[in-house]
């Protein structure tokens, strides 16, 4: 409700009254009504027409004054009071809104019905009372309402359908209201506004058959009609994708110029991984509507799916030069990536540059600060860190776990660790904070403390799969405790069945006891997954170790390639080379 301080509404009253328009504060000495001071209502009845009219101004201006003065409940009493001696519709419609500001909501009730008694035909009556019930979460008594209002404007009722959802946005309750909008949308089902408005409501109560059951009658009733259609998609893209693919494809034969429906399509069809038809689906879009900022972007996306670098740049570009990005943080955090992937390092630092806001706005911070680390600007670099913009302390923690990995990976190892240190000291308990210090300390041949966070972290955080993961990996690595290593990669391969680093710890442990099989196994499913330089080089060597020395070689070769600046590549190939 907007705010009800004002006296715009007191002159409105009181025009409506016949009473001068003009209040002035300054008259009313005090703000008690002398019948309310003695404790019973003023006897209007047997006061003269011009004693009446005084009082009833009297009291608009005590509760007006009230209002401002912040009394709200003085000013609910006063308008209490005088909507039920006067019974007058502007009386009482004010009474409703200031109650209802004061969540009164059963004196509001009260009134409202009192004004619909009055009143059997006003709408206005009805539609307060509606308002009031919806306030105060009684759902169950509306439907009649709403119907009664719906058939009173017959010319509008496609439109007013279609806003029943609207209303009920901001009540949580999803489910309540569902069964509402249906029951009030039963004496309507010849018409497809009203399954479109139970199918959105059903979609909000997470009911996905009922949803898509009402868009596809309504689409049978206004076969035509692109938001049934695009309703009736999204609702499947949740948990019947193949139904959701096979919609767009059915309306796009018949309405080949649907932009909407043919991007849910494309997008749907990059979800089911099938991305050469969704490139030619977005090639469709892009010759249709060049210049459309959202088709620029997902087609830009999908060209960086394929690694068609160059196609996403200028992609990208286009869609920065619109000028009218929604999302150009975005476009020029990868047109970053783009550019400092093509050694084109000044360009790749002024697009992370310009990054300023948004979920890239941090990583942009942290690659830019990498690439004046390699530009021997370390100073600069966790100066750039230190002054990110972010009031969350979680952030701030993968800030400073950042700066950490940034000495480490310049070789100050002992420093990163005491960098580290201090800010445990502060957040002793950081879970974070305690895994990449653990890590350090395996760096420092501290394996005692290594463990000892470890096993800590896993007592803190007993489902944080990365922690037993750690441990695990560390004595398989140094090929000592090995039973004890494969159990604690279990576990957390337990809590996190498809992570490529856990996946290959499984493989490493493998190979440490000497089951070659399942080991590769578990590295060729780790590496599908995710191609990094350090699961190469186990494949490899297990390969290697099973005799299959040239595929092990043009893994070898081929991840070199992919990854020139690994330093565990190299070495691993030195060790095999004869």
């Amino acid at each position: 409700m907007k705010s009800i301080h004002c006296l715009s509404c007191l002159a409105a009253l009181l025009l409506a009254l016949g009473a001068p328009a003009q209040a002035d504060e300054a008259a009313v000495p005090a703000l008690k009504s002398p019948a309310r001071e003695a404790g019973r209502p003023a006897a209007a009845e047997n006061l003269p027409a011009r004693d009446i009219l005084a009082q009833v101004v009297y009291e608009v201006l005590l509760a007006e004054i009230a209002l401002q003065r912040g009394n709200v409940d003085l000013a609910v009493r006063a308008y209490a009071d005088l909507a039920a001696r006067t019974r007058d519709p502007k009386i009482m419609e004010r009474t409703i809104e200031v109650a209802g500001f004061a969540r009164r909501f059963d004196l509001a009730q009260d009134v409202a019905r009192r004004w619909l008694d009055d009143d059997p035909a006003s709408p206005r009556a009805r539609k307060m009372l509606i308002g009031v019930l919806a306030m105060s979460n009684r759902l169950n008594e509306l439907a009649p309402l709403l119907i009664r209002v719906l058939e009173d404007d017959n010319a509008r009722l496609p439109e007013n359908l279609l806003g029943l959802n609207r209303t009920f946005a901001r009540n949580p309750d999803r489910a309540a209201v569902y069964r509402l909008i249906d029951a009030v949308c039963q004496p309507f089902s010849g018409l497809a506004e009203a399954h479109y408005a139970v199918a959105l409501a059903a979609s909000g109560a997470g009911m996905g058959e009922r949803a898509r059951q009402e868009a596809r009658q309504a689409l049978e009733l206004r076969p035509d009609w692109e938001m049934a259609a695009l309703l009736l998609i999204q609702t499947s893209m949740r948990d019947a994708r193949d139904e959701a693919i096979g919609a767009a494809e059915n309306f796009l034969e018949s309405h080949p110029d649907a932009e909407q429906v043919r991007l849910l399509l494309a997008r749907a069809l990059i979800g089911e991984r099938r991305y050469a038809d969704a490139r030619r689906e977005f090639d469709r879009l892009l010759r249709d509507a060049p210049d459309n900022p959202e088709i620029l972007y997902s087609a830009a996306m999908l060209a960086l799916q394929f690694d068609d670098r160059a196609l996403a740049e200028t992609r990208l570009e286009r869609y920065v030069a619109l000028g009218k990005a929604p999302d150009s943080d975005s476009a020029h955090y990868y047109l970053g990536q783009i550019a400092e992937d093509g050694q084109r390092i000044d360009e790749a630092m002024s697009r992370y540059a310009r990054v300023v806001s948004g979920q890239h706005y941090l990583p942009a911070r942290t690659r830019l600060a990498r690439l004046l680390f390699a530009q021997g600007k370390s100073d600069e670099g966790r100066e750039l860190l230190r002054s990110a913009r972010t009031d969350k302390p979680e952030e701030r923690v993968q800030l400073q776990i950042a700066e950490a990995a940034l000495l480490r990976e310049a070789g100050r190892v002992r420093e990163a660790f005491d960098f580290l240190e201090q800010r445990l000291a502060e957040r002793p308990e950081n879970a974070e904070l305690m895994y990449e210090s653990a890590l350090l300390a395996e760096r420092l041949n501290d394996v005692a403390l290594m463990e000892t966070r470890l096993r800590r972290l896993i007592e803190l955080r007993p489902d944080n799969p990365m922690a037993y993961n750690a441990l695990g990996y560390a004595y398989a690595d140094r090929n000592e405790r090995l039973p004890e290593a494969r159990q604690l990669i279990e576990k957390a391969l337990s809590l996190s069945p498809d992570d490529a680093a856990i996946l290959d710890s499984m493989g490493w442990v493998l190979f440490r006891l000497g089951d070659l099989r399942e080991a590769l196994s578990y590295l060729e499913r780790s590496y599908d997954r995710h191609e990094d330089p350090e699961i190469a080089a186990h494949l490899g060597e297990v390969l290697w170790t099973m005799g299959r020395q040239e595929d092990a070689k043009r893994l070898l070769l081929e991840a070199q390639k992919k990854f020139p600046s690994s330093a565990v590549l190299p070495e691993t190939m030195r060790r095999f080379a004869p």
